[in-house]
């Protein structure tokens, strides 16, 4: 077996197929990054207006932890049908990397709208109430009060699902998506040593998933209340 992985690395190795990979890995973490970002904008929206008081922003909020239970019960790949049958029903022209995107956009909203609100929540109450006394309004007591102190509870598992999704994007190959997966089965349909491609395959999701991994930690400690340190 090994003389045989030896002898294919050379044909594996070559520029096409490294090219190949490497636009395959950029699509993999660019779906990801994107995603995961449109997530976390979107998380915060949802987090402030489920924070909205009166009766008059009941339904708001009713709606909104209708669609956080709801898409965080639904597996990705079924997501990922419901947003290609969903977009190709109402006559929308989007690309598979395009559907792609959107599906994890919205399960990135609901769980990290979840990471988000937990943060907030572990601000205890009476700094809501001194940042309010001091004639803060809401926009300004999460942005001056309560971010800086909860971006220790939300940035690691914050990161954490990041990481997890670069490993998700994997079902995004069963709508033809071409990521790191769905490459793997182009190069190993080709004769290739499925050890050797998906050796390969394994060696960029590491590449992609650790430097995140380190970015989180970093961040954490950058953000993180100087008593923590």
């Amino acid at each position: 077996m090994l003389e045989r992985l030896i002898s294919e690395a050379p044909r594996f190795f070559n520029y096409y197929n490294t090219v190949f990979l490497l636009q395959a890995m950029g699509n993999t973490l660019l779906m990801t990054v994107i995603g995961c970002g449109v997530g976390f904008i979107l998380g915060f929206i949802i987090v402030y207006l489920r924070r909205s008081e009166g009766l008059a922003w009941l339904p708001v909020r009713m709606v909104l932890i209708a669609y956080v239970e709801t898409f965080r019960r639904i597996p990705f790949l079924v997501i990922l049908f419901i947003v290609l049958f969903g977009v190709q029903g109402i006559g929308i022209q989007v690309s598979l990397f395009g559907v792609a995107m959107i599906s994890i956009a919205i399960i990135a909203t609901a769980f990290i709208s979840e990471i988000i609100r937990a943060g907030f929540d572990s601000i205890h109450q009476t700094q809501w109430d001194t940042a309010s006394a001091m004639n803060f309004n809401r926009l300004q007591t999460l942005w001056y009060v309560v971010l800086p102190q909860s971006w220790k509870v939300i940035l690691p598992p914050a990161f954490a699902f990041m990481v997890m999704f670069i490993k998700d994007t994997a079902l995004a190959s069963q709508l033809g998506v071409v990521e790191l997966t769905f490459a793997g089965k182009i190069l190993a349909n080709r004769g290739i040593s499925a050890i050797l491609v998906y050796g390969t395959i394994l060696a960029l999701y590491f590449a992609l998933s650790y430097p995140l991994t380190r970015l989180g930690a970093w961040m954490e400690k950058r953000f993180a209340s100087p008593g923590n340190h």
